[in-house]
């Protein structure tokens, strides 16, 4: 099920878009092996500090439609490379990416013409002109995080398939949660035609 889940198409991005990267530490869990390395205890941590080689990139960029796209992209720190491989296609003319203040963000949109809106949280930057910002992306990063965590450590070999499964997990969510707001006005129209019928019959009553 997961593997036909990653075949099916992303889609376009469209308006702004909202992108950044986050880190799993790399796991080879289920391996009886693993070359060069000493077997990393479940929930443990890296031998280096900061982002190194040992943490695995996963990239997402995620539109105020909800449309989602993340990829593990590679190991270490986000490369300009790996931003216009996994995104340069699902853009459109006129979308506006909105990042942190990473050198590889600002190298793309430069390369490709793509109009660039930077928040900067290291200058206590969160919204720009009210519309710019990284809510909804950090939001998705928090909750992927907190879903991950209850497998006990996920292997690098699979991350890309669990990556895809808590997508459809919350765009399944989404569509319930649209149907369910349809529901409501449906029955808020039919309530209120019923409101009006009733006022109608009283009034011919009294007269």
């Amino acid at each position: 099920m997961l593997s036909a889940l990653a075949k099916e198409s992303i889609g376009i991005f469209e308006g702004l878009v909202e992108v950044d990267e986050t880190y799993f530490l790399e796991s080879h869990k289920g391996r009886r092996v693993i070359a060069n390395r000493k077997p990393r205890k479940r929930g443990g941590s890296a031998t280096k500090r900061g982002i190194s080689n040992e943490q695995v990139c996963v990239l997402v960029a995620r539109d105020r439609n909800k449309t989602t796209l993340s990829k593990r992209v590679g190991s270490g720190k986000i490369l300009v490379e790996q931003i216009d491989l996994t995104l340069t296609s699902h853009f459109k003319s006129d979308t506006v990416l909105i990042s942190d203040a990473h050198n590889s963000y600002k190298s793309y949109t430069s390369n490709n013409d793509v109009e660039h809106v930077i928040i900067n949280g290291r200058k206590n930057e969160y919204v720009k002109k009210g519309i710019y910002h990284l809510n909804n992306i950090n939001n998705y990063h928090s909750r992927l995080k907190k879903w991950i965590s209850r497998f006990n450590g996920v292997s690098t070999k699979y991350l890309q398939l669990y990556l895809v499964w808590f997508q459809f997990l919350v765009n399944r969510k989404m569509e319930s949660d649209l149907s369910k707001k349809k529901q409501m006005l449906i029955l808020a129209s039919v309530h209120r035609t019923w409101k009006a019928t009733d006022k109608l019959r009283l009034s011919n009553s009294a007269s």
